[in-house]
């Protein structure tokens, strides 16, 4: 590979340390951008950068947006009593592709691992509960991964909010153990939204 020229191996480097990105693919991908038009290379760039500049938090729910409130939380049409809890912006993606909830989330962020030192202090717990408080809210939908951090995070979660007034629920188990909700199928996702039961 040391035959390219530099600009074109720092190309390769620099694409080779995006995740799933091989070496070969980003060879690949490399020589498309240096064959492509100018203005499809320059409009790549671009949307890198404003990608960059523009994506910030959403100040409700923490997903990505580019507002101060994304459009979920902005839709008037959404279920503002109802909160779906989810680890991640992929996750929450997942979701909404399946067209089986038509409420909030609540993004935390990760999950709690004590093993790998991760406490209710390095994820929006806190921000979840002060959600819970607000006397919109009914119900809170727990769809962490089904893996052992998940679990664990759910059940932190209910063993703190299980004295409050809101209806705790918890995905169905259409969702397998150790299960990647960014990996479940459409069909998959929806019936366990619509299957959840009482935590």
């Amino acid at each position: 590979m040391n035959h390219y020229p530099k600009p074109i191996l720092n190309l390769i480097n620099s694409l080779s340390k995006l995740p799933g990105i091989g070496k070969n693919t980003a060879e690949r991908l490399a020589l498309h951008i240096l064959h492509a038009p100018n203005h499809e290379a320059a409009n790549l760039a671009c949307d890198i950068i404003e990608l960059k500049n523009s994506i910030q938090i959403c100040s409700v729910c923490f997903s990505l947006s580019d507002k101060d409130k994304c459009r979920i939380c902005n839709d008037p049409q959404r279920d503002q009593t109802c909160i779906c809890v989810v680890e991640n912006p992929a996750d929450m993606a997942a979701i909404e592709k399946s067209n089986s909830f038509f409420g909030t989330y609540h993004i935390l962020g990760g999950a709690l691992s004590p093993i790998d030192g991760i406490g209710p202090d390095d994820i929006r717990i806190k921000e979840l509960f002060q959600r819970a408080k607000s006397r919109t809210i009914k119900e809170i939908i727990l769809a962490t991964k089904t893996n052992v951090e998940g679990e664990t995070t759910a059940s932190y979660i209910l063993e703190k909010l299980k004295k409050t007034r809101v209806k705790l629920t918890r995905i169905a188990s259409g969702i397998p153990m150790g299960g990647d909700l960014q990996y479940i199928d459409r069909l998959t996702m929806q019936k366990a939204m619509e299957k959840r039961y009482n935590a």
